[in-house]
C-alpha cells in the first residue's frame, strides 16, 4: 500500500500563499493598530479639555495656567550647570486629572519634564494658559474665546530633539510672548503629526477633538519630518 505524501512543489506553493497573506495582512494590521491609538489620543484629549472646563467653572472663568510654581514642583524655570534651562508645567499637569490620560499611546519618547512618567501633549500656553514666566500670566477665561470651536487647547506635542514638552506655542510673535522669536524660528511648541496618515490630533475650544492632516513648516528653521504647526499663522491658536 502506497502512502502519498506533499510534494516540494506544493509545499512549496503553500508556503508562498502563506507568505502573501502575511505581506497583505501585516500593513492592515499596523494601520488598524494606529487607528486605534489614534481613538484613544482623541479620548484623552477630550478628557483634559473636559477637565480644563471644570476648572473653569470653579475659578470664575479663567483657563487653568500653563506654567506655575505655586505646587509641590515648586519651580517655574531652573538652569542646570550646563546652561540648559527646564520648564514646569502648570497645575493641570500635575494632578487635577487622571494622570494617565497624559500620555499619548502612539508616543513612547521622553519628556521635556525632569521626573515626568506621562507624556506626548502640549497645551496652548501662547494664547490661553499663559502663567508664570508668560509675559501676560493671567490666563484666558472661557468667555474670551472668540471662535472656540477654532481655538486650540490641546494637542499631540512634538520637538525637533526627540523629545516633547507641554508647551503648545503659535507660529507667529504676539504680543504676550517673553520671547524674541522671529516668525517661523520656534523650536519647540509644533505639533506632532504622529498618527494614522501622518495625522496630529487636536482638542478644541468647544470641547470636540479631531484629527488634522494639514501641516505647516514654511521658513522653520529647526523641524522634523513629522513636526509642524496647525495653521501658517495663529488663527488656530488665538482667542480672539
Amino acid at each position: 500500500m502506497k502512502r502519498r505524501g506533499f510534494t516540494l512543489i506544493e509545499l512549496l506553493v503553500v508556503v508562498g500563499v502563506i507568505a502573501l497573506l502575511i505581506a497583505i495582512l501585516l500593513p492592515n494590521l499596523a494601520l488598524a493598530r494606529q487607528r486605534a491609538q489614534s481613538t484613544v489620543c482623541l479620548s484623552n484629549l477630550h478628557q483634559l479639555a473636559a477637565a480644563a472646563f471644570n476648572y473653569t467653572n470653579v475659578y470664575e472663568g479663567l483657563f487653568p495656567l500653563a506654567r506655575d510654581n505655586t505646587s509641590d514642583w515648586d519651580f517655574a524655570v531652573t538652569t542646570d550647570a550646563a546652561g540648559k534651562t527646564t520648564l514646569t508645567p502648570g497645575i493641570l499637569w500635575q494632578g487635577p486629572t487622571t494622570m494617565k490620560i497624559q500620555q499619548c499611546p502612539s508616543y513612547s519618547g521622553r519628556s521635556a519634564t525632569p521626573s515626568d512618567p506621562y507624556t506626548g501633549y502640549n497645551y496652548n500656553t501662547s494664547f490661553v494658559g499663559k502663567g508664570v514666566g508668560e509675559t501676560v500670566t493671567r490666563p484666558a477665561r472661557i468667555g474670551e474665546l472668540a471662535h472656540p470651536a477654532s481655538t486650540a487647547l490641546f494637542g499631540d506635542g512634538g520637538y525637533y530633539g526627540g523629545v516633547t514638552d507641554k508647551f503648545m506655542r503659535s507660529p507667529e510673535p504676539f504680543p504676550q510672548s517673553p520671547d524674541a522669536l522671529a516668525p517661523f524660528t520656534r523650536a519647540a511648541g509644533t505639533q506632532a503629526y504622529r498618527h494614522a496618515r501622518a495625522a496630529t490630533n487636536v482638542a478644541f475650544g468647544d470641547g470636540h477633538a479631531e484629527a488634522r492632516t494639514d501641516r505647516f513648516t514654511a521658513g522653520i528653521t529647526i523641524i522634523t519630518p513629522t513636526t509642524g504647526f496647525l495653521a501658517p499663522d495663529n488663527t488656530l491658536y488665538a482667542t480672539k
